[in-house]
């Protein structure tokens, strides 16, 4: 009866993770056609809680991009990144350690940090977020009523739970 629990358990985490992997893949698949642009890669990445350097992102990509045309199908970015998890190449950036992040550059304790703050920190610090990049985070966790990012909220988008 147990084996049967934690093969349940398994099944319904793969299934979680394989949704977030598909979500994080289809939003950025314009096209509707399985595919992404290889810039998109990073964006990716980032949303799903992994923090590749550069190079590591070139690397991926070069294994995965369908016949030097600038696009990732579906098909093969899954195998490789489920290659990813399974080898742990980038391990996950706690919950703890990311709100903690946001803490230290939060330094009036507000809760929130304005779009130009953060854009500032992402794109000057450290390994570089690209403008487009930027707009996309934007997009996706600046309050709109009040123009803020709560980084409470966002910090559940930027991890993904890896056991398989």
């Amino acid at each position: 009866m147990a084996e049967n629990s934690k093969s349940a358990e398994a099944t319904v985490l793969n299934t979680k993770v394989l949704k977030k992997l598909k979500g994080a893949f289809q939003a950025f698949d314009t096209k509707s056609d399985n595919t992404v642009d290889i810039k998109e890669i990073g964006t990716i990445f980032y949303s799903l809680g992994f923090f590749p350097t550069q190079a590591d992102l070139q690397k991926f990509t070069s294994e995965v991009e369908d016949e030097r045309s600038g696009y990732i199908h579906w098909d093969r970015f899954l195998p490789a990144m489920t290659k990813v998890l399974l080898e742990d190449k980038f391990p996950p950036i706690s919950d703890e350690l990311l709100l903690q992040a946001f803490e230290v550059l939060d330094k009036e304790k507000r809760g929130y940090l304005e779009p130009e703050e953060l854009t500032n920190y992402m794109t000057k610090e450290g390994e570089p977020f690209t403008q487009e990049e930027m707009d996309e985070m934007l997009t996706a966790f600046t309050d709109e009523e009040k123009k803020h990012i709560y980084y409470k909220d966002v910090i559940p988008h930027l991890t993904l739970e890896r056991k398989m």
